[in-house]
């Protein structure tokens, strides 16, 4: 039989669920057959995806979860393998960005950025091991970025925060494999994603600038656009499916032509 992106019988988790990339994934995953826990620190943003995958016919919980504390994490995989039967597919999404100077950066600042971007992707592939396996499967897709690929200015926290979760991801990938689990880990790096994170960043600026800042933003993709939520939760729908069986410690750049040059 050809491979597909059917995921009927899978479960899968997706961390930051309650709204952008997180939100798309989860409902992109649910409509091609998955189970899905939808996670988040905003509990009703990940109630709010999961009503959303219900009512469209598909089977989800929303689960309260803060991607540091790695309680939350066995109590998140607990629920997800006790409501819906297992664990297949781990969308480590969660993550926020931040734009400022070095001198700037307060060492708190860099502390919750790499806390959440790293030790929260890190804690997720740590807790989710043994449930995989005992499903019988399992694929991580870890939400690293362009800016895990390339440096910008005013961004040294998140590109170092990103960076970190690609070659985890790599790492990872090795370890597993070598240990004999039936586990792949790939990373995903969008380029810049028009998401409520984005709509954050344009917070109090005036509208002529903010119409700028979009246009350089455009300018900066080759394809001439802006990416789509449905852009990044399309490529997780590859990763999590037995299309890309033979991908492991693989990168999967998603950008319009961002890094091309």
């Amino acid at each position: 039989m050809a491979e597909t992106t059917d995921l009927s019988g899978r479960v899968a988790l997706v961390t930051g669920a309650g709204s952008g990339i997180g939100r798309q994934a989860a409902e992109t995953l649910a409509g091609a057959g998955a189970a899905v826990a939808c996670t988040d620190i905003n509990l009703a943003g990940a109630q709010e995806t999961a009503a959303s995958i219900e009512a469209a016919g598909g089977r989800a919980i929303a689960i309260a979860h803060d991607v540091v504390e790695e309680d939350q994490w066995e109590a998140a995989v607990k629920a997800t393998v006790d409501a819906l039967g297992g664990l297949h597919i781990m969308v480590n999404n969660a993550g926020i960005e931040l734009v400022k100077t070095i001198p700037d950066i307060s060492t708190a600042d860099f502390r919750r950025v790499m806390d959440i971007n790293v030790l929260g992707v890190f804690l997720g592939i740590k807790t989710c091991t043994d449930a995989m396996t005992a499903s019988g499967s399992g694929s991580i897709i870890n939400l690293s970025s362009v800016a895990g690929l390339i440096g910008a200015p005013r961004q040294a926290a998140y590109c170092a925060s990103k960076g970190a979760v690609r070659l985890m991801t790599k790492a990872t990938a090795l370890e597993l494999a070598g240990a004999g689990h039936p586990i792949r880990v790939n990373s995903v790096h969008p380029g810049i994603i028009e998401t409520p994170m984005l709509e954050d960043l344009m917070t109090g600026v005036p509208d002529e600038q903010r119409n700028q800042r979009l246009a350089q933003m455009k300018a900066r993709h080759p394809i001439g656009r802006l990416g789509q939520a449905t852009d990044i939760a399309n490529a997780i729908l590859f990763l999590a499916s037995d299309l890309s069986s033979f991908m492991t410690g693989s990168e999967v750049v998603v950008d319009g032509g961002m890094t091309a040059n």
